[in-house]
Formats: C-alpha cells, sequence, structure tokens
C-alpha cells in the first residue's frame, strides 16, 4: 500500500491510513522533517514471508525543499533481547544536492502494444546518495582460453542506498501511481539542486 501527498497533515493521515503502527511511524517522519514545508511523500507498506513468520514493515519517503528523508520501521517478534514484541523505526535525512541517482524500473506487459500513459504493472524506485555501495568483482580475464596469468579484478560499483519495489498486483494501481508521482517530484527536486 503506497500513500502520496504533499503536507505534513497529509504525511500523519497516510501514516495513520496504513495501519502499521500509525503513532509510532507518524511521529518518527515528522520528528525529521522538523518545521521544513512537505513537496511530496509516500507511504508505503510491505508484508513479507520469512521461513514460518510473516513481518510487516512500512516505508515512508518525504521530500523537502532541502532535504529527501527516509525512515523504516520494522516489526520484531519477542527474542531473547525482548519478552515482548517490539518495533524499530530508523530516520535518514540527506541534502538534496547528495542524492547521486534516482532510477526508476518500469515493467510493463504487452510491450509491442504499449500506449503511451499505459501505467506499468510493477515499477522499482532505486534511490542513491552514497551512503551504501555494492561491489560486484569477478576474475579478469584476456581473450586467450590457455593464457593461466592473473589478470586482477574487474567490477563495478553500484549505489544502492534504497530500493522500493510497487506492484500493481500486490499493492494496487493507485500505489504505481503515488510511487511514479513520488519519483518525478524527486527527480525534479534533484535536477534543480544541479542549476
Amino acid at each position: 500500500m503506497a500513500k502520496t501527498g504533499t503536507t505534513t497533515q497529509g504525511l500523519r493521515a497516510a501514516s495513520e491510513r496504513s495501519g502499521y503502527y500509525p503513532a509510532l511511524v507518524a511521529e518518527a517522519g515528522e520528528a525529521a522533517v522538523g518545521g521544513e514545508p512537505v513537496v511530496a511523500f509516500l507511504v508505503h507498506q510491505e508484508t513479507t514471508f520469512d521461513s514460518n513468520e510473516v513481518r510487516r514493515h512500512v516505508t515512508v519517503l518525504v521530500l523537502t525543499g532541502t532535504r529527501f528523508i527516509v525512515s523504516h520501521t520494522d516489526e520484531q517478534a519477542a527474542d531473547d533481547s525482548s519478552a515482548t514484541p517490539y518495533a524499530t523505526t530508523s530516520t535518514e535525512s540527506v541534502k538534496l544536492n547528495r542524492i547521486s541517482s534516482v532510477v526508476l524500473s518500469r515493467v510493463v506487459a504487452n510491450p509491442e502494444s504499449y500506449t503511451p500513459g499505459t501505467l506499468p504493472r510493477e515499477v522499482v524506485l532505486t534511490i542513491g546518495w552514497g551512503a551504501v555501495s555494492r561491489l560486484d568483482l569477478e576474475p579478469a580475464s584476456c581473450g586467450d582460453p590457455n593464457c593461466e596469468a592473473d589478470h586482477g579484478y574487474t567490477g563495478s560499483s553500484t549505489a544502492d542506498d534504497l530500493s522500493l519495489r510497487v506492484s500493481e498486483a500486490g499493492d494496487g494501481p493507485d500505489s504505481v501511481r503515488q510511487t511514479l508521482a513520488f519519483a518525478q517530484s524527486l527527480s525534479e527536486a534533484t535536477t534543480a539542486t544541479d542549476r
């Protein structure tokens, strides 16, 4: 479920509508925003299955005039550290000029008959700002199949700070639309900081 909007009151209402620890989620988001006006936000609740457990978590993305804010809340079952279930909420505030990439991947059915404006069946929003990078390495080689020399390694580094998947089947068409709208707002905001 994704909800989007443009005001602090709307952010609180979307957090409450998600039904996922609304007071905790709203308070964390509002504290990170402070008094800054909200330009856009996206609230995305996701349920995952981990072995024999069902886990829920919610990610809140907020765009202000100067910052991109990520809030993530996970629930945990009782364990060795706590006799009762508990939730963990973390927030990160990133200056817009630190956003290095906004990647929006769209999955469309029947691409041969695609009509502009048709809603993708799935979108993946990936945002990078340099806090987390993934390094993929593999042994380098030359074109000689008989060569036994050590050519070192080759690879790539990918900024992968946040990746959010939203599908029409799992989250509904409105959630896909809202994710597209938030991605556009964020892309436009990062372009504006380059001027």
